[in-house]
């Protein structure tokens, strides 16, 4: 046997030995969505898996209904769980929108693994294009979360399509079939890899994807998950909504300040993505009557790229409609980068900040405050006195509180 075949032979086993090393010692994994249906987790437990990893949504708006049920069973079977989010977002703004939606799925519940940006969908897109939505992202969810972050990818997509402002930032979870090491790309390592998606596994019908993951795909802080839309507490108000046509939990939770996950708890709700016109749900809001605002006002705040009408209103504690009324916007959908927003033109430094609830009208909270609809009307700039909605910001002159 020559030198050189010697050499060729002698690298092939210790690569062989590595990947048996990494093997034996990594930890164990499966991650699942609603593709598998019912899974025995005793059963999964049994068979060694360790960690599953659980698809909580999509997008925007997409609940997997088979979410809480996973989390519930697999935590009460000792596994630890993490959770991923299907990313579809096109551009910074919605990712971050997509952050949000992500966070206030899984609010309340205690990941051991770090959160998971499944971003796979990338047809139209640079590679700077993909790197800077993935960047809004997970820099999005990370703040409203206070969780790290790891990225799910393909092998193709780690060497091609995620820059080094992803791979210097954030760990990486690879998936690649039938090699005996993963190409990672960008990044030096992995600390998760998905090597199979014909999985078999006691407890689960068909096929799952399998997993190996090292230490480093824990989180130090198990806490439970922020709200990201969590509101100051005064009191606490059940109010009943009444479900319309066109709507998701998701535009509910938000219009109300609370999360998908609460609302789907209250409501005892199976499939967060089946909701029906003229259901009726239990709403548990909190709000604080009285605010006493001690700073002056800014009266101007100029637009960045990736802003949006919504962020700058929950900025300021203010209604996107105030901030229409305010600067005469025709569309809330087109603001642009370099405008100039008025942010409360009456300059007013005290004022009281008041939470429309169920059941308010102008004229009672006027009543309640010893002021008319008139003053009201004239400092919120409210075009119709006769229509309000829960969540409303209302600003009361701090004179007039008796």
């Amino acid at each position: 046997m020559t030198i050189k075949k010697c050499i060729i032979y002698f690298s092939i086993l210790i690569t062989c030995f590595i990947s048996l090393i990494m093997k034996s010692s990594a930890i164990q994994g499966i991650d699942v969505s609603r593709y598998q249906g019912y899974i025995d987790y005793s059963r999964v437990r049994s068979s060694g898996i360790e960690i599953v990893y659980i698809r909580s949504s999509l997008g925007n708006s997409y609940v997997d209904p088979y979410f809480r049920q996973n989390y519930n069973n697999a935590k009460s079977n000792g596994l630890k769980v993490g959770f991923y989010h299907y990313v579809v977002a096109r551009n910074t703004t919605e990712a971050k929108e997509e952050a949000r939606f992500f966070a206030s799925t899984i609010a309340g519940l205690q990941p051991d693994c770090l959160l998971a940006m499944d971003f796979e969908q990338l047809n139209g897109l640079s590679s700077y294009e993909v790197s800077q939505i993935s960047l809004a992202f997970l820099q999005e969810l990370e703040s409203l979360t206070n969780k790290k972050a790891v990225v799910y990818s393909d092998s193709y997509n780690a060497n091609n399509m995620f820059d080094r402002t992803i791979s210097s930032r954030y760990p990486l979870w690879i998936a690649e079939y039938g090699v005996e090491r993963p190409n990672t790309g960008n990044w030096p390592n992995w600390i998760g890899w998905q090597y199979t998606d014909k999985g078999e596994i006691p407890g689960i019908n068909g096929y799952v994807d399998r997993d190996t993951f090292t230490n480093n795909i824990f989180l130090n802080d198990t806490t439970p998950i922020d709200d990201p839309d969590v509101r100051d507490e005064d009191s606490t108000k059940a109010i009943y909504y009444r479900i319309k046509r066109g709507d998701t939990l998701y535009a509910i939770a938000r219009e109300y300040g609370v999360t998908v996950s609460n609302i789907v708890s209250w409501n005892n709700i199976q499939n967060p993505n089946l909701i029906y016109p003229n259901q009726v749900l239990t709403i548990y809001t909190h709000f604080k009557k009285q605010i006493t605002n001690t700073t002056t006002q800014e009266t101007t705040y100029t637009v960045k790229r990736g802003d949006t009408l919504w962020a700058i209103a929950r900025k300021y504690n203010v209604t996107v409609e105030n901030l229409v009324t305010w600067n005469n916007i025709s569309n809330a959908n087109l603001i642009y980068p370099g405008e100039v927003l008025k942010i409360n033109p009456t300059n007013n430094a005290h004022l009281i900040k008041y939470v429309v609830v169920s059941g308010d009208t102008l004229d009672s909270i006027a009543s309640r405050y010893n002021t008319s609809v008139y003053e009201l009307t004239k400092l919120n700039n409210i075009s119709n006195p006769n229509y309000l909605y829960i969540g409303e910001v209302i600003y009361i002159p701090q004179t007039y509180i008796y």
